[in-house]
């Protein structure tokens, strides 16, 4: 029901109730049909549930096969990092699943717990839990409004809606029917209606409950929130296909390895069964990255570390990487763009007279203890624009006190104030230029500094001045004042605001952050798109908007309201026409987003309030603000804004971009390592030689698999890294060259380890002598081992000479020491050496065994080059 279009009379009939509300019975009765007045908690998982729920990702069961099969071959080092790896995993997990739970428990501490009632003509209080519909609630300065009503009676009543409608200022409420000849009035313009978790921060009134529980806008956004439902991200989706690519081939190969190396050697009976067995388990070990979960996991970890240092805290370890492909950051303006706080930007007239007139007529007043000036909005803006200019309110006002006073009225928007001086008495007046001037029959001339006629003339120069300053969306008040000997003998308006002397007027807004006009040049250059979302006018948002260069024109820019009459189908075609949004609710919010999405676009979603709370759930990356932020909005945020700042999100954008590059270079490099490693043994096999033992392959493996991939993450972003467009969201691992990468690099760390073994044992594949066949094996285990280290120097950078990268990476190189070192002690440590069935090398074999190993970077390079090459010629025919 419309109740805001609707007399009060026609919302009492309808709700079978009246000025002195419910009886008592009738009260019961409605509550025994509506029930209690609070939000649905839901069905909640049990933790056990989540818990299988996170092991049934496919790469968790890889992981999981990997750990079963280590522990078989009693490589229990492998065993305890994996499922290290899994059990942090799941946990994080599970954590993440609480979201929406919590969200919703915040959303019930935000409704008062008692509310004043008028039941069968007398006033009790009640727990706000048991209030229906047709009750009627008082409220004053001060109250949270425990219901959705329609307003009765009002009396200068003011409520802070920017939870649900993100608008910056208070709204002005009044009872009155409101007159449209829309089909619907946006929530934010809904000046005769009250919502549940909003605030009175001004005046009184009275108001019928329409809407109670889940029937509330706030009802509405809970339910929003249990109902979306939490996406994979873009790496989790490509891990998860990766994986099971992985689990296909690898069990393919190792049936087949298992089954040629048995029927090769006899058949399925004897000793050489357990061993080829052995063997093919080792090589799934050795193929399956299971370091890759780990790797991806630490290196998140360290980014968001190196966030929390710029203000943006992640609360999901994959939002890390997803912002990284974000190619849409939908953001809200007050607080986010803009500083959150009301200023006068302009002024026309007097400017010491109309300080002193604007901040004596407020009741916001200067603190002590926080040195801060408290109050609503516009009032503070002005009692702070005088305060810049050396006048303190609070000092005059100890000479000048306020003895009178007419409050604020929507019907005459105007405020006055009067204080005792010396000589008599002076009144301060502020409000509407139109209204205000109605009462003015002077004006004070700053040039010659003396009260002169209001003629038309110069009434006209004023709202001319007037009209410049709305048009640029600036909230304009104005101020005027009167000397008066003797007060009279009713304080009134009537007898107040008369025969007033125009001293000026003050333009106010919230005005932009400075740093964020830099970050949204930042993201165009990075052909990321900024839009702006917005509960305020839309006057205001396209001022705001153009400053910032969002947008040229208003044309690209429309209210709520006018979006709801597009059809999905024209919303998808014209989705990129627009880049601000004004006048919003919340389901328009989550339309946008969804909408986005629906376009293959990665959709980044800030807010603070309660309405951006549906939004910012399902958003691929919901972004709550840590400062204005609501409890609500942090609950089902992936990330957390410390200091409410657009600067921080681009910062987190750049971080993001260069944890997915080096996660990307992890992929390469571990895959390549972990294909020449099955390649060789495959090789082997065929041409029926051992070319390493179990143990010597998960030595490869658990060396190679750990440290340098590591290192490889703690890479620094390329110069070029916020210059590229977003990676699109499907994206598979493999494009970009990472596949043909893969393959090439894979192959050639191949040929240079078959080729080691077969100088070793003497230029043949054939076993002549257990001496040369050791040898050689040895000599290939250290020419595959360092040859995949010195591979992770040629990953610092996929397309660039890691010759001109300037910045160093320190990890990587005390990563590639410390396996030359493990490398050394396992070849040459007696015993040790036995255990693995090793031969310690002579100079010459171990040299020889290092400069092939070695060989892979200039071939790597000389690749880069060509590629690079090849590029170049194609960009400049194009």
């Amino acid at each position: 029901m419309k109740h805001y279009l609707e007399k009060k009379e026609t919302v009492f009939s309808s709700l079978d109730t009246s000025d002195d509300g419910l009886t008592p019975e009738k009260a019961q009765a409605n509550l025994e049909t509506y029930g209690y007045n609070k939000l649905d908690e839901g069905k909640k998982t049990s933790v056990i549930v989540k818990l299988l729920g996170q092991l049934s990702d496919p790469m968790i069961l890889i992981l999981l096969a990997a750990a079963i099969i280590s522990g078989i071959v009693g490589e229990l080092a492998d065993l305890i990092i994996i499922m290290t790896v899994v059990v942090i995993n799941s946990v994080l997990g599970v954590v993440q699943e609480g979201k929406a739970e919590k969200a919703i428990e915040a959303l019930q501490q935000m409704a008062s717990p008692y509310s004043r009632v008028r039941r069968g003509g007398n006033i009790v209080r009640v727990k706000s839990e048991e209030i229906v519909p047709g009750d009627v609630v008082l409220l004053e300065a001060g109250d949270s409004v425990s219901a959705d009503m329609r307003l009765i009676e009002t009396a200068s009543m003011k409520i802070e809606e920017a939870s649900l409608t993100g608008e910056s200022v208070p709204s002005d409420k009044h009872a009155d029917v409101i007159e449209t000849k829309e089909d619907d009035v946006p929530l934010g313009d809904r000046t005769n209606m009250a919502y549940m978790g909003t605030n009175v921060v001004y005046g009184r009134g009275e108001g019928v409950v329409v809407a109670t529980g889940m029937k509330t806008e706030m009802g509405k956004i809970a339910n929003i929130i249990a109902e979306a439902k939490d996406e994979k991200t873009p790496l989790q989706k490509k891990l998860a296909g990766l994986s099971k690519v992985l689990s296909i081939g690898v069990l393919a190969i190792c049936v087949f390895i298992f089954v040629f190396g048995v029927i090769e050697n006899g058949g399925f009976s004897g000793t050489h069964v357990l061993e080829m067995f052995l063997i093919a388990i080792s090589l799934a070990v050795a193929a399956i990255p299971e370091g890759l979960v780990a790797v991806v996991t630490i290196v998140l970890s360290i980014g968001v570390t190196k966030m929390s240092k710029r203000n943006a805290i992640i609360r999901k370890l994959t939002a890390v990487e997803t912002l990284g492909c974000t190619q849409v950051i939908c953001s809200d303006k007050t607080g986010t763009l803009t500083q959150n706080k009301m200023t006068v930007v302009e002024t026309h007239g007097s400017e010491n007279l109309l300080a002193v007139t604007m901040s004596m007529c407020s009741d916001a007043v200067y603190s002590e203890e926080t040195k801060e000036i408290i109050g609503e909005p516009t009032e503070s803006a002005l009692v702070r624009y005088a305060y810049d200019l050396d006048f303190k309110k609070h000092e005059r006002e100890q000479f000048m006190p306020r003895v009178a006073e007419a409050p604020f009225d929507s019907s005459r928007k105007m405020m006055t104030t009067v204080h005792r001086t010396e000589d008599g008495f002076i009144e301060y007046v502020k409000g509407a230029p139109d209204e205000l001037l109605k009462a003015c029959t002077h004006y004070f001339d700053p040039k010659d500094e003396e009260r002169k006629p209001l003629t038309d003339e110069v009434r006209a120069l004023i709202l001319k001045e007037n009209t410049k300053m709305a048009d640029r969306a600036l909230r304009v008040l104005a101020g005027a004042m009167k000397r008066i000997k003797e007060l009279p003998s009713e304080i009134s308006p009537e007898t107040l605001e008369y025969d007033l002397t125009f001293i000026g007027l003050a333009g106010m807004i919230d005005p932009v952050r400075p740093e964020v006009k830099a970050a949204i040049d930042e993201c165009r250059s990075a052909q990321i798109k900024p839009v702006m979302i917005t509960g305020d006018h839309i006057n205001t948002a396209v001022a705001i908007a153009k400053e910032l260069k969002i947008i040229d024109n208003a044309s690209q820019a429309i209210t709520g309201s006018d979006l709801s009459k597009l059809s999905d189908e024209e919303f998808d075609k014209k989705i990129n026409d627009y880049a601000v949004y004004a006048r919003v609710q919340p389901e328009h919010k989550v339309r946008i987003v969804e909408t986005w999405k629906r376009n293959g676009r990665i959709t980044a979603m800030t807010g603070d309030g309660v309405n951006d709370a549906p939004a910012l759930k399902i958003a691929d990356i919901g972004v709550g603000m840590g400062i204005t932020g609501t409890d609500v909005t942090k609950n089902v945020s992936d990330m957390v804004l410390a200091d409410d700042n657009f600067a921080s999100i681009v910062h987190a954008v750049e971080e993001g971009r260069r944890i997915y590059d080096n996660i990307l270079k992890t992929i390469q490099f571990l895959l390549s390592s972990n294909l020449s490693e099955v390649v060789s043994l495959f090789t082997a096999t065929m041409m029926n030689f051992i070319l390493f033992t179990p143990p010597q392959l998960l030595w490869i493996n658990l060396v190679t698999d750990s440290l340098p991939a590591i290192a490889l993450g703690m890479e620094e972003a390329e110069p070029d890294i916020m210059t590229k467009a977003p990676r699109k969201s499907n994206e598979g691992v493999f494009a970009n060259g990472l596949g043909a990468g893969v393959i090439y690099q894979g192959l050639v760390i191949t040929a240079l380890t078959l080729f080691s073994y077969f100088i070793g044992n003497g230029f043949t594949f054939v076993q002549t002598s257990e001496f040369a066949h050791q040898t050689a094996m040895s000599m290939a285990f250290v020419t595959l081992n360092m040859c995949e280290i010195f591979h992770s120097l040629n990953m610092r950078s996929t397309h660039l000479s890691i010759f001109s990268l300037k910045k160093q990476n320190k990890y990587l190189y005390g990563a590639m020491v410390a396996a030359f070192l493990l490398t050394v002690f396992v070849v040459y440590t007696p015993v040790i050496n036995t255990a693995f069935e090793f031969h310690a090398l002579n100079v010459e074999d171990f040299i020889f065994s290092m400069a092939l190993a070695l060989a892979i970077i200039p071939i790597v390079e000389i690749v880069k080059a060509i590629t690079r090459s090849v590029k170049k010629k194609k960009a400049n025919l194009a």
